[in-house]
């Protein structure tokens, strides 16, 4: 397969991904089938072991067979090494839980990326501001925009956005991603397209929740563009550009994740329209809803900014058991009229 990256000059360097859920395996997929230096590391070795002879995740993406040169390690050190070689990039691909420990096991003149899409617990910090905190002088930026793992995969055509105020690390991006079904973008925004990729998750239950109570396609339609204006005050608050907001890692990601069947935090929602509890969602899925740990943070870092989110603020009240789905409808509903603007 092609890169179109070559034609824009732009060296392929050594890739190494750290994380080998669903979405780490595909982008290590996705980059191996063009370049033949990615590795991909996990932390446990009988996963890798299995994954070494199986040439497959079969946990996370039993359909999608490894590339021949895709290779694979537990061990950090070598991972890190291997990119650090000749100034390639290390991508993170774990959950937003453990960004800031990886950042922190890496030395600081090794470019990363990181994958992952929400808030800190307990922090309410983003990508960057973790970064900054750990690693202030080290080149980062993030990786995001509308995928489902399970089609990156598989090769289906796919549009992300590297982000970096470093624009020689996005292009960087565009160089180890870049192909003929994954077109990579860059940002020079990394607090929108961060913003977008966090608030989104939240959204998204909310949108599965109005799904899961039948209450039809107008109020899909009034969700998700109520929602992308909630998800622009913050990120403008915060920082951002507001036309962020209106590409692949805003619009692009919120209506992917609000609409496909394959949206976990779309399913935590319908979930729990039909009734289930938080707890019993959450263990039947066995994967990461990151809208679930990320709406109270959310919610606060709004309260704090004087941003009103009225759509998030009744998602936190249905997670929390405050609100019945139906009373957070009813409530949104009730709400005072306004202008759009």
């Amino acid at each position: 397969m092609a890169n179109d990256a070559a034609t824009t000059g732009l060296a392929t360097r050594k890739l190494t991904v750290l994380g080998a859920g669903a979405w780490g395996t595909a982008l290590a997929i996705s980059a191996a089938r063009h370049n033949p230096q990615v590795m991909l590391w996990a932390r446990d070795a009988a996963q890798v072991e299995g994954m070494r002879s199986s040439r497959c995740n079969a946990r996370y993406l039993p359909e999608a067979s490894f590339p021949e040169a895709l290779q694979l390690s537990h061990d950090l050190d070598e991972a890190v090494a291997h990119a650090r070689a000749d100034g390639g990039l290390v991508i993170i691909g774990t959950p937003m839980a453990a960004l800031g420990n990886m950042l922190q096991s890496l030395p600081d003149d090794v470019a990363t990326l990181w994958l992952c899409k929400g808030f800190e617990k307990g922090t309410g910090r983003l990508g960057h501001e973790i970064a900054q905190a750990l690693r202030p002088h080290a080149r980062s930026g993030v990786l995001s925009g509308p995928s489902f793992a399970h089609e990156v995969a598989l090769g289906q055509p796919t549009a992300l956005v590297a982000a970096s105020t470093d624009i020689a690390l996005a292009e960087q991006a565009v160089a180890a991603f870049h192909s003929d079904s994954l077109r990579v973008y860059t940002s020079t925004d990394p607090i929108g397209v961060e913003v977008g990729g966090a608030v989104k998750n939240v959204l998204a239950i909310a949108t599965g929740i109005a799904d899961g109570m039948e209450l039809g396609l107008n109020a899909r339609a009034a969700l998700i563009t109520r929602g992308l204006a909630e998800m622009t005050r913050l990120g403008v608050a915060l920082g951002a550009r507001a036309d962020t907001f209106m590409g692949l890692s805003g619009l692009g990601d919120l209506v992917l994740t609000a609409t496909g069947n394959l949206s976990r935090n779309r399913t935590v929602g319908l979930q729990l329209a039909s009734g289930k509890t938080l707890q019993q969602i959450l263990h039947d899925l066995g994967h990461v809803a990151e809208g679930v740990y990320s709406a109270a943070t959310v919610w606060q870092r709004a309260q704090t900014l004087g941003v009103a989110m009225p759509i998030t603020e009744a998602v936190v009240a249905v997670l929390d058991g405050r609100l019945t789905p139906a009373a957070a409808v009813g409530a949104l509903m009730r709400r005072e009229a306004k202008a759009e603007g």
